[in-house]
Order: C-alpha cells, then sequence, then structure tokens
C-alpha cells in the first residue's frame, strides 16, 4: 500500500500541486522498505505527473494564442531552441518549481514525447535515487 502512496503523491507532486514526494520516500525508507520499489514507485509517478503537465501544455497551445497571450512566431522560436536545447533543459524536470515549467513548455512546443519521457524518467529517477543514496548513507 505504501508504495502506492508514494506512486500517487509523487503524480501529484510533478504537477502544479505543490508537494514533497521526497519526505514520504524518505519516510518509506525509514520503515526499511525496498529501495527498488520505492525507486519504482516515486519514479512512475513522478514521471507520469510530468506527463499530465506535458498534456496541459500541449492542449493549452491553441487557448494561449486564441487568446491572444502567445504568438505563433514566439513559438515557432522557442520550439527551435527547444529542439536544439530541450533535452538539457528537461533534465531539470526534477526540480521544484522550474521542472513543472519545463515540462508544460515541452507540451506547449510538441517535443517529441518519446523523448521526452525518456528524460524526463531519466531525472526523475537519478533525484529519488540521490534522496535515496544520501539518507542510507547518513542514517
Amino acid at each position: 500500500m505504501e508504495y502506492l502512496v508514494l506512486l500517487f503523491v509523487s503524480f501529484l507532486s510533478a504537477t502544479f500541486i505543490p508537494m514533497g514526494s521526497e519526505a514520504f520516500f524518505i519516510y518509506y525508507l525509514s520503515l526499511d522498505k525496498s529501495l527498488l520499489l520505492l525507486l519504482l514507485a516515486a519514479t512512475i509517478g513522478n514521471t507520469l505527473g510530468s506527463g499530465l503537465n506535458y498534456w496541459f501544455g500541449l492542449k493549452g497551445e491553441e487557448y494561449l494564442v486564441r487568446k491572444r497571450l502567445l504568438k505563433e512566431n514566439k513559438i515557432k522560436k522557442a520550439k527551435s531552441f527547444f529542439d536544439r536545447y530541450g533535452a538539457y533543459t528537461l533534465l531539470f524536470s526534477w526540480a521544484p518549481l522550474i521542472g513543472d515549467a519545463v515540462t508544460f513548455i515541452a507540451g506547449v512546443l510538441k517535443y517529441d514525447i518519446k523523448r521526452f519521457y525518456l528524460i524526463v524518467a531519466f531525472a526523475k529517477f537519478a533525484r529519488y535515487l540521490f534522496v535515496g543514496f544520501v539518507y542510507l548513507y547518513f542514517k
């Protein structure tokens, strides 16, 4: 049950709802839960939450253009930049505040979804692995 709770909290944490999935991750780790299962649950939940941000960006672009909050020529310029450097930017998808924005922008710019999920999953996994090892080292 703890793994499902972590998956759900991690999902919400990756959206624009502020939560601390790392705290849940460390708490369950302190209860001697499986590091591998915790890593999987947290990574999957957090990656899927970022996917929701991507989807909001993908669907929100039409609204933003229609309301004239974004201009199509600006989107084309940003898309060119993101196509070139987006992979590096998405490596920061784990970071508080900017990670949500980066994944949303990736959707607005229609970044390749397969690359998106691959890079975001890697970044999220690396963050939880780092948190887990730091906790276990200083335990």
